[in-house]
């Protein structure tokens, strides 16, 4: 920097002046005196060290030699103070519930904790020990992925939430749907803080705006919520509105009203884990879709499952590698038996077709006669949906039914393909299931299968009777594809129900047992002719009967050419069934 001052000023003078500046302002300075050509002297700034500067009040003022202030050290002790989370001995109990502190959480999740975070001093003046409010929020780097998340401080008054915490969660979720990127849970709140409920509760920007915004998001960005302690009232319904629920065994749990609530209420006597732990909602309520063995465990689950999903509703599904599967596809057909009423795991034709270890199931416990798992095939992620012979012989019972609409709905809102392998003797009839609502959620399976406009392949791998093959995308229900296997057979019925629902009276009065067994045997050969996969191809009422052990590559082949496929649905704000 060049400066010219007066003339006459001695060069004690310029030198002065000159030293100043360039401590000042931290750059060379060339001092000119009067209409002088060539600089009377020449300041360089001082070196760099340790030492800051004060003004002449005694207050901090900006370093001249590169070194933190003391206002930005006072600064940096206050962070690193609300980085300790909440009292001591709250922090030490972690060890014993099996649980890190959050802000350890953070590093296992994203390797160096949030890229930044939001709200940090949220509660910083309060005369209560509240570092961050007890709820903390930021951007964060996973598994590539660039994702919003939140995670509540057990530490802070058992994670609650209040009025300083909802605000960075509402941020945080209104800030997703303009982003367009994955939102991450990780819950561990025992609810909304009671003692200070006005100014969140009930407020427009409240904590009921957490569900309302979490309805918003619904379809638009994958949320995935993970549980590592009790998450009661409030706190349940935001891993029930998550796309995906993770689960800890024997660490998480959630319920709508604590077991001390539940005991004032109704008089029942229950402890957490049976009221709300991880097996009760993943084997009786279905809340949850994936039960994790430990908090490293949970991790590992999620960053397989947002392997198979994009960042958001405008962008298709990351494809990989392909890779062989686990075990030859020339052991399909050995699989399926040839009796049709014959159990068989439907796991095993799952792992002659994807790619090997890319099957991931999701509620297995909860409706088991149905198979909901993402997987690939050829690089590709698709979504199963299929009967599972193994449980009751692959009849669709409502649990399952519920299980199925859900996830086809969710593929379709991620443009996730989707694969049907049809294996199922139909809806489950009987007076406990209607009470258990099987027209209802049956209804709900067919109507997730109409509506899904993502490309669709249907096989039928054996058995495809009654409704069965409406839920399960047959002909009717716009499939790219209705292949079968030789095994494969669309009927109303079986053909033991068929023959007993229409020749029973004429082989009641056929008198000989052996004359009735003949012909009864007749009969049945005739049917199953009837309803045989070729009888169906030759009517073109199916696509194609392909060989067993071409399966894998015709799927492949059929989903890679339907990929850019345009569906649409009518015009109207949405339906009514789900």
């Amino acid at each position: 920097m060049e400066i010219r001052i007066g003339e006459g000023a001695s060069d004690e003078e310029a030198r002065v002046i000159g030293s100043a500046l360039a401590e000042h302002t931290g750059t060379a300075i060339e001092v000119y005196v009067g209409d002088g050509d060539a600089p009377a002297t020449t300041a360089e700034p001082p070196a760099s060290d340790d030492r800051s500067a004060t003004n002449g009040a005694g207050g901090s003022r900006a370093s001249t030699t590169g070194g933190p202030t003391e206002r930005e050290q006072l600064l940096r002790e206050e962070i690193a103070d609300i980085e300790q989370g909440g009292p001591e001995k709250y922090k030490n109990r972690l060890d014993d519930q099996g649980k890190l502190f959050v802000r350890d959480r953070l590093d296992l999740w994203f390797d160096d904790g949030f890229s930044f975070e939001d709200g940090k001093f949220a509660n910083f003046d309060s005369e209560d020990q509240l570092p961050a409010d007890g709820l903390l929020t930021g951007a964060a780097e996973f598994e590539g992925r660039t994702l919003h998340a939140m995670a509540n401080d057990f530490t802070v008054k058992a994670g609650s939430m209040a009025e300083k915490g909802v605000e960075k969660f509402l941020r945080m979720q209104q800030r997703a749907l303009k982003t367009g990127k994955p939102v991450l849970y990780l819950m561990d709140s025992s609810g909304g803080r009671i003692d200070q409920q006005t100014g969140f509760f009930a407020n427009r920007e409240g904590i009921g705006k957490y569900y309302y915004n979490h309805s918003m998001l619904s379809g638009r960005v994958p949320q995935i919520c993970v549980l590592y302690g009790p998450c009661i009232a409030g706190a349940a319904y935001t891993p029930v509105f998550a796309d995906f629920t993770v689960m800890v065994e024997g660490m998480s749990a959630m319920a709508i009203a604590s077991p001390r609530m539940v005991e004032m209420v109704t008089g029942e006597e229950i402890d957490l884990q049976e009221l709300g732990g991880a097996q009760v909602h993943a084997a009786e309520s279905g809340s949850a879709d994936l039960v994790a063995e430990d908090e490293e465990h949970a991790r590992e689950l999620v960053a397989q499952l947002v392997t198979y999903l994009p960042d958001n509703s405008d962008e298709k599904p990351p494809r990989s590698d392909s890779r062989p599967p686990s075990r030859s596809p020339a052991g399909i057909d050995s699989v399926v038996p040839e009796r049709p009423n014959r159990g068989y795991d439907m796991h095993e034709l799952i792992d002659r077709v994807a790619d090997q270890g890319s099957v991931l199931e999701l509620r297995e416990q909860y409706g088991p006669e149905i198979i909901t798992a993402f997987s690939r095939i050829d690089g590709r992620p698709v979504g199963i949906v299929a009967n599972q012979p193994s449980q009751r012989a692959g009849a669709i019972f409502p649990d399952a039914a519920e299980k199925a609409a859900e996830f086809i709905w969710t593929c379709d809102a991620y443009n996730i393909p989707l694969l049907y392998l049809c294996d199922t003797p139909g809806f489950m009839a009987g007076s406990g299931v209607e009470k258990e609502g099987i027209l209802e959620q049956g209804k709900k399976m067919i109507y997730a299968t109409s509506s899904a406009t993502v490309p669709k392949q249907c096989v039928v791998v054996r058995k495809a009777y009654g409704a069965g093959i409406y839920a399960m995308s047959g002909p009717a229900y716009d499939p790219e594809s209705t292949l079968a296997l030789p095994s494969g057979e669309i009927a109303i019925m079986g053909p033991e129900a068929a023959i007993n629902a229409v020749y029973r009276n004429r082989l009641d009065d056929i008198e000989d047992d052996e004359e009735r067994a003949a012909r009864e045997a007749e009969l049945r050969e005739e049917y199953r002719e009837d309803i045989d996969a070729h009888r169906m191809a030759s009517e073109v009422v199916i696509d194609d009967i392909v060989p067993p052990s071409e399966l894998r590559e015709e799927l492949a082949a059929r989903f890679d050419f339907y990929e850019g496929i345009d569906k649409s649905l009518p015009d109207k704000k949405h339906g009514t069934i789900l």
